[in-house]
């Protein structure tokens, strides 16, 4: 058989090597720590669950949904100018299930073969993915650490940004874990008008800030809706990852076109899901803040113990990940991720698996207890691999 080009390039060659390095480790009775899926593996608060358990007792909900509930639309209209101060149309929302499922097609409503489509550099692999599949041309946008991880939006020259049809932005980034500043968003709403491009923003970790930061949204800024869409999933922010259902909303005419695209793919969000994601943004949010609390106090046990065995790490603002570069003595991110985890049972992504630029850098996953982190810093350090 003779496949398509554009496939040769979605293998994920680095977690089936990590999968099988695993597997190899625990067949002979070692101990393993995962710290490499961002899969929560905190609950969803028990109203959330409540929800779904009568919602697929309801023999009516197993119907096409082929469209959104009003109440689904009214609930994110409210939740998005109540949390963000920005004021949604119903015509400017669509469901998605999940943003990796938005941000893998967005692109072929956009982007033509050929088209310029520029991604950050390192990025979650599915911002390139997407617009390959749309066989459009990557320019990659470096996220450098002098520069506080953000896009430099006036390094980009005027030939690439006049060809440029689609950005792909996302803040608080995974897997570099910085938070972007109003006057970013400001300056990326200006560029994107002048060069008229549209602008893609996944705000999936806004709810997952530390330390008294407050996550925004890009649609706040004057004149982002006229350029550009927000994704804003569920999936980490309420502890749902497999209920599948995040948001795009914003310019109502990108929307409008990917709700085309998305009748031709499917038929709409499983109605006991729409429920759910009614529940979880109408419902309490205290969960949310306990959930920010375990994760930070996660974050802080890591780092703090990490840097007393000599791996300095800079503490992440914000993401349920941390950004960590790699020992002195290692000259490639994958070199040490094996490494560490045939000497130690913990496992990590190495940071060149989001992009050229991740070198030097390895990604952990705030995924596990507290007695588990304690755990890997205990073999990390008897290890001697710092």
């Amino acid at each position: 058989m003779i496949f398509s080009k554009r496939m040769e390039g979605l293998a994920s060659a680095i977690f089936a090597h990590l999968d099988n390095k695993k597997n190899e480790l625990l067949s002979q009775g070692r101990e393993v720590i995962n710290f490499s899926i961002g899969t929560p593996d905190i609950p969803p608060a028990p109203h959330i669950i409540k929800t779904m358990q009568e919602a697929v007792g309801d023999p009516g909900n197993y119907i096409y949904a082929v469209k959104d509930k009003p109440e689904l639309i009214e609930t994110v209209i409210e939740w998005y100018g109540r949390r963000f101060g920005v004021q949604l149309q119903p015509d400017e929302i669509t469901s998605l299930m999940g943003s990796q499922e938005g941000l893998g097609h967005i692109a072929l409503t956009l982007a033509d073969p050929g088209d310029v489509v520029m991604v950050p550099d390192p990025g979650y692999p599915i911002f390139s993915v997407g617009p390959s599949i749309a066989c459009a041309k990557l320019h990659k946008m470096p996220l450098l650490r002098e520069n506080d991880f953000l896009i430099d939006v006036d390094a980009i020259d005027s030939t690439t940004a006049h060809n440029a049809k689609m950005m792909i932005v996302s803040y608080p980034n995974n897997p570099v874990t910085a938070v972007a500043p109003p006057e970013f968003y400001e300056k990326l709403v200006w560029f994107a008008k002048k060069y008229d491009i549209v602008v893609v923003h996944d705000n999936a970790y806004c709810e997952l800030t530390f330390d008294g930061i407050k996550g925004g949204s890009f649609l706040s800024i004057p004149g982002a809706k006229d350029i550009g869409v927000e994704f804003n999933s569920l999936s980490k922010t309420y502890n749902i990852p497999g209920c599948r259902i995040s948001f795009a909303m914003g310019n109502n005419k990108v929307i409008e076109q990917l709700k085309i695209l998305k009748s031709h793919l499917d038929y709409g969000i499983f109605l006991p899901v729409q429920e759910v994601a009614i529940a979880a943004l109408q419902g309490p949010q205290t969960y949310v803040q306990e959930t920010v609390q375990t994760y930070q106090r996660r974050r802080d046990i890591l780092v703090e113990g990490l840097k007393e065995i000599g791996w300095m790490i800079d503490k992440p603002q914000a993401t349920m990940f941390v950004w960590a570069p790699i020992p002195r003595q290692y000259s490639s991110s994958v070199e040490f991720t094996f490494d560490l985890l045939d000497k130690t049972g913990v496992i990590v992504v190495p940071g060149s698996s989001f992009g050229e630029r991740g070198e030097g850098y390895v990604r952990l996953a705030l995924v596990q207890s507290e007695q588990k982190i304690l755990r890997a810093v205990k073999l990390i350090k008897e290890s001697g691999i710092i």
